[in-house]
């Protein structure tokens, strides 16, 4: 598959079918028909995300909340963030406003690496038209376009969501897995250096280092469509390989996901990630690079 092909879906796998800029988001909401806007601030450790929201999101966005919408509840055997019971992810998507009938734009403040939970979450559970805001409400600001404060509180939607619309690995899977599988934590975890929050510190036996911050440039948009190729080639991850991704717990790994289908390859997520792995302790763990 190139990037310039369509997925088995019928979906455009180009980074026009992913990501969105400032500029064409502002366009498309003054629109006839306006995307429903999705704010999902959040980062690991903080849990100030609702009071930035409060503080000034783009007009008509509606808070999601990481932690409680886009994920079941924490345990050992299934990882810090489970993937949520469909019927669950329905309920919050139509709360959010989430219609049939309407695209959807997520973002955040931290370049997509958490709002692309949401985005990998909906296009799972079958929605097609979810793109990320390229540069976040950063890239929004930046553009000179406007912001609003408080809460929004649309009308509810009538999306009907199912699963498996995108790929997903099991840990065994990870175990085995023939293809490049990319770790999209920071280097240090990945060397077992450092590990804040999960049992063990190291890196699933075979993976490969492919930190998420990479896909961005410094001013938190994704690299141009080049250097993503390069980058991802560089690590093994083309076109028509089996490539699998995974991170702490199944958030930033998607923005890795996003990254790869904005040039043409499509990845499997691993959603239980390394909050799962580190804590079985029959699952090897490997250190340094």
């Amino acid at each position: 598959m190139t990037d310039q092909q369509t997925d088995r879906r019928g979906t455009s796998t180009t980074r026009d079918a992913v990501l969105v800029d400032p500029i064409d988001l502002a366009a498309q909401l003054g629109g006839d028909e306006p995307p429903v806007l999705l704010d999902v601030r959040w980062a690991l450790g903080r849990d100030d995300g609702h009071e930035q929201y409060l503080t000034a999101h783009v007009p008509g966005a509606v808070y999601v909340d990481l932690d409680t919408e886009l994920a079941a509840m924490p345990s050992p055997q299934e990882g810090r963030h489970p993937l949520p019971a469909v019927a669950d992810l329905e309920v919050a998507a139509r709360r959010w406003g989430v219609r049939e009938d309407r695209p959807v734009v997520v973002y955040d403040d931290v370049g997509g690496t958490s709002a692309a939970r949401a985005w990998w979450l909906l296009r799972w559970a079958g929605l097609t038209q979810v793109r990320l805001l390229d540069g976040g409400i950063g890239g929004w600001q930046r553009a000179g376009l406007p912001v609003e404060a408080g809460s929004v509180t649309p009308e509810p939607g009538d999306v009907v969501l199912t699963t498996g619309a995108l790929p997903t690995i099991t840990a065994d899977d990870a175990a085995g897995w023939s293809g490049p599988l990319l770790d999209a934590r920071a280097r240090p975890r990945f060397l077992g250096e450092v590990e804040p929050v999960d049992p063990r510190a190291g890196h699933i036996p075979g993976a490969v280092s492919a930190p998420t911050t990479d896909n961005l440039t410094e001013d938190g948009a994704f690299l141009p469509d080049e250097a993503l190729r390069e980058r991802f080639r560089g690590l093994g991850a083309a076109a028509g390989a089996p490539v699998a991704v995974y991170c702490g717990s199944g958030v930033t790994a998607a923005h890795e996901v996003a990254a790869l289908a904005a040039v043409g390859v499509e990845a499997a997520l691993y959603p239980g990630s390394w909050s799962q792995w580190s804590n079985d302790p029959g699952r090897p763990v490997a250190t340094g690079a």
